[in-house]
């Protein structure tokens, strides 16, 4: 048998977030060096995923397949196609910068009721969500996906609510209050999605008679399964309607801005960075493989979604007194681009939409990161509170610049690569929705130059005048972001070759090809 190279990408993570737990109490600092050696080692066994996976060879590779619980059907199966590939990668890569970054987020409060924050949980649960995320990456069975699809919730929840944000404008009773809330709503929504998604599971079981995505679509593919239309329209709501909680997309965003803003900038990245993907990578698993006929039907309406997402959450951007908000609801229509690319139905808008996904992870990251070291030192998170910020800490201010223009998808810069192959795959077959989507463009532009000005330009004010440089730890944490932001914006080809055979299978599956160019003959 060979190694499960797999199941050990996604246990190391799990174990180590037992043996985090574990430390005692009076050694915080081990755990944090602890819970760093894991992630880091995590990466390498995601490194090797990466090196050995051909992206020329089967669609599902390093397959693992072995009874879970027989007498249902249930497997546990795993495998791993390009695209997933490349969101383990970014997984991987982002819990180091996520634990160094949170490397003082969880140490004790010394408050009026001198509330203890256990620094060992803290990282632990940061490690029990990547393990879960891996997974749910990994998972080819519906089944043992919809397991962690669901298991991660508890551990986020815990992030959110047990270790929010320290600066806040209300004071902590009240900020205790708001994180309870957040972490409740982020639940609540979670879970209702889920709910569906399970009757929706129950309902593909009872018509495919077991839960192997690779068995269920080869069955579907040669006809030997034939779903009623109804029936496909139905299951193909129930899992959409999880995903599209999860990815978030309007009307079923709200959750979002409490939990990032709520939430440590850390916690806030692992949110919209690392677990939301799996809700736009679910949609292109498990939506158009399994429900190929029925996601064509429901390609106009999720386009109108998508891009009232995209301008919506751009416009309340705009608006925002809080940094942490501007950049959930920027989020929010950068979900919109990316699950508009991948409903566009084109090689294009879903090779962009793969790469959105990794690149709006970086991208996120860099920005949140960034931002969190501001406001840690400044002890607020509205926008107004600052000022000047550049003349007396000029490498922040950089790095806070360049993580913006990523976000409005400057050239040269990762995200602009992706939104222009969306645009452009969009376009091609929906000219109307391509047009109104570059309106999300011009307001990117707006927020995050206008969230810069008013940061860093301007009169030195007296609450920012000896605020500190990044330090060393926070440079480590920013500069690999950085580089990959410039690198992939440059060379893009790394992830466009590992993800385009997995996008020409799916285009494959919803029978779909892409639309010739009209060409008016020569005379």
């Amino acid at each position: 048998m060979s190694f499960p190279l797999l199941t050990a990408t996604a246990v190391l993570p799990a174990v180590g977030a037992i043996a985090t737990a574990a430390v005692p109490a009076a050694r915080r600092t081990a755990a944090k060096w602890l819970a760093l050696l894991v992630s880091l080692a995590t990466l390498v066994l995601a490194a090797i995923v990466l090196v050995r996976f051909d992206p020329d060879g089967d669609r599902y590779q390093l397959t693992e397949s072995h009874w879970w619980i027989k007498d249902f059907g249930v497997r546990y199966e795993l495998g791993v196609d390009g695209i997933g590939v490349a969101l383990i990668a970014l997984t991987a890569l982002l819990i180091p910068f996520i634990i160094l970054a949170g490397w003082h987020d969880a140490d004790p409060l010394e408050t009026g009721n001198k509330r203890w924050r256990p620094t060992q949980g803290f990282f632990a649960l940061i490690l029990g969500v990547e393990a879960m995320v891996i997974l749910s990456f990994e998972a080819t069975d519906v089944f043992l996906f919809y397991i962690f699809f669901e298991a991660m919730l508890i551990p986020m929840y815990f992030l959110i609510g047990g270790f929010g944000d320290r600066a806040h404008e209300h004071g902590e009773e009240t900020a205790s209050t708001q994180r309870s809330y957040a972490a409740v709503k982020f639940l609540l929504y979670n879970l209702v999605g889920g709910l569906i998604m399970l009757a929706a599971v129950i309902g593909l079981y009872v018509v495919a008679g077991n839960f192997s995505l690779q068995e269920i679509a080869e069955a579907r593919a040669n006809g030997s399964l034939d779903m009623a239309t109804n029936t496909e329209r139905w299951l193909f709501l129930g899992f959409f309607f999880a995903f599209a909680v999860k990815a978030p997309l309007w009307p079923l965003h709200t959750w979002l801005p409490n939990a990032m803003g709520e939430a440590t900038a850390p916690v806030a990245v692992l949110i919209t960075a690392v677990v939301d993907k799996v809700g736009t990578f679910a949609m292109l698993r498990f939506c158009l493989q399994l429900f190929p006929e029925a996601s064509k039907w429901a390609t106009p309406a999720i386009l109108v979604l998508a891009v009232i997402s995209i301008i919506y959450g751009a416009l309340l951007a705009v608006g925002q007194r809080d940094i942490k908000r501007l950049v959930a609801y920027a989020s929010i229509s950068h979900f919109g681009f990316i699950i508009m690319g991948i409903f566009a139905m084109t090689s294009q808008g879903q090779s962009g939409a793969t790469l959105y996904m990794v690149n709006h992870g970086i991208s996120t990251a860099a920005l949140m990161l960034v931002a969190g070291f501001l406001i840690s030192r400044r002890g607020s998170r509205l926008i107004a509170d600052y000022g000047g910020v550049q003349k007396v800490a000029p490498v922040l201010a950089g790095t806070f610049l360049i993580g913006g223009l990523a976000t409005l998808s400057l050239p040269g810069l990762a995200p602009f690569v992706s939104e222009f192959l969306v645009l452009v795959g969009t376009f091609a077959r929906y000219p109307v929705i391509g047009i109104i989507a570059t309106f999300g463009i011009v307001l990117a532009a707006l927020y995050t130059l206008v969230l810069y000005q008013r940061t860093m330009t301007g009169p030195v004010k007296p609450e920012v005048a000896t605020m500190p440089d990044l330090r060393v730890r926070e440079l480590v944490v920013v500069a690999p972001l950085v580089v990959l932001l410039i690198f992939l914006g440059v060379y893009p080809k790394p992830v466009t070759d590992i993800v385009n055979p997995a996008v020409k299978a799916t285009m494959s599956d919803v029978q779909k090809k892409d639309p010739q160019p009209e060409v008016e003959a020569a005379k």
